[in-house]
């Protein structure tokens, strides 16, 4: 990880790129004046090629930046992101740095609109879920000349610092447990993969382990959008009228798991004995189901905080900007629909 080529761009490198004048450029990027359609893209190209933000609020403070920290996050709906927002509050209390949150529902197209607004502001710092990023969001980030923090995964090149847990590795111990448990034939449910990059991870450290080990997934399905209860239901009901001697049906989260918990406890399936389950999470709403879903807490507010007091830190008076990389491990808890080893 480097951090060395923090200066914010200029008008003056949008022009030199695009090799029009920093007046014209000035009048293309805050859509005034009377601009040709061929200078306009010239220039709009430049800017995104080289991760240009304007400042909005240039000359109207000698430090350039505000006392924000934008956080930016694919769901303020999947209940993972408020604990993980609760962490980023409650350390930020204590300092100057107030979070102001922007949503991009997992698409890169939404994130980078989200994150040039959010840097025109000059924000103070940036906690930004993931590590995957469209080719201009990265530019705005490498180039935004503040701490970015990007969470809730390791598993890739990082911009500049980095919180979270290896999402790889927690599919991989999931497969283990399984395996050593005794179970074979095993289901899938997914969401919102591919664009759900940590979901897609942990489905292929997974499978890698199950490989290993010579078993295959039997039947597998994704699902976008909806209750994610209902839809845990349905695809639980459907999995098992199309494979049902499967013995073990793992989630790619606690919700969806939780619906196929309490389908199968409907139908007076032996659990764990008959079926084994298991998610991922650790929500709370897991405490108030008849069983306990098998599951492994990725250490959301943990996450949060330790980004927090990364950006925090960073904004401290003379402070060295060096990124950090912070793993967190994941923990895993056996509930009481996995069998013990």
């Amino acid at each position: 990880m480097t951090n060395n080529n923090k200066r914010p761009l200029t008008l003056r490198d949008v022009s030199e790129a695009s090799g029009v004048s920093e007046m014209t450029v000035s009048r293309v990027l805050r859509n005034k004046g009377d601009v040709s359609e061929a200078t306009r893209q010239k220039v709009q190209e430049a800017a995104k090629k080289l991760g240009y933000v304007p400042n909005k609020i240039a000359g109207a403070l000698a430090s350039q930046r505000v006392n924000l920290v934008a956080v930016i996050i694919p769901s303020l709906g999947n209940m993972v992101f408020p604990e993980v927002l609760s962490g980023i509050s409650d350390v930020l209390a204590d300092t100057p740095l107030q979070p102001v949150v922007g949503v991009t529902d997992y698409l890169p197209e939404r994130e980078e609109k989200v994150l040039f607004e959010m840097l025109s502001w000059r924000p103070s710092g940036v906690i930004i879920a993931g590590l995957e990023h469209s080719e201009a969001s990265r530019a705005m980030l490498a180039r935004a000349g503040i701490p970015v923090v990007e969470i809730m995964d390791i598993d890739g090149q990082p911009i500049d610092s980095c919180v979270g847990i290896s999402h790889r590795r927690a599919g991989r111990i999931m497969a283990e447990e399984i395996i050593a448990a005794g179970y074979r034939k095993i289901g899938f449910m997914g969401t919102k993969m591919p664009l759900d990059h940590r979901a897609r991870k942990r489905f292929e450290g997974f499978t890698q382990t199950l490989a290993k080990a010579g078993i295959e997934i039997v039947d597998q399905e994704f699902y976008s959008g909806g209750s994610a209860l209902a839809k845990g239901r349905e695809m639980t009901e459907a999995m098992l009228k199309r494979s049902p001697d499967l013995d073990f049906l793992y989630y790619s989260n606690d919700m969806i798991g939780a619906g196929g918990l309490l389908h199968l406890l409907e139908k007076g399936v032996d659990i764990p004995s008959e079926i084994g389950l298991a998610g991922f999470n650790g929500v709370e709403l897991l405490d108030g189901l008849p069983r306990r879903l098998a599951t492994m807490d990725a250490c959301r507010r943990e996450i949060g905080e330790a980004a927090a007091r990364i950006i925090s830190e960073q904004n401290a008076e003379g402070a060295e900007q060096k990124p950090q990389l912070i793993e967190i491990s994941p923990k895993l808890n056996a509930g009481d629909t996995l069998r013990r080893s």
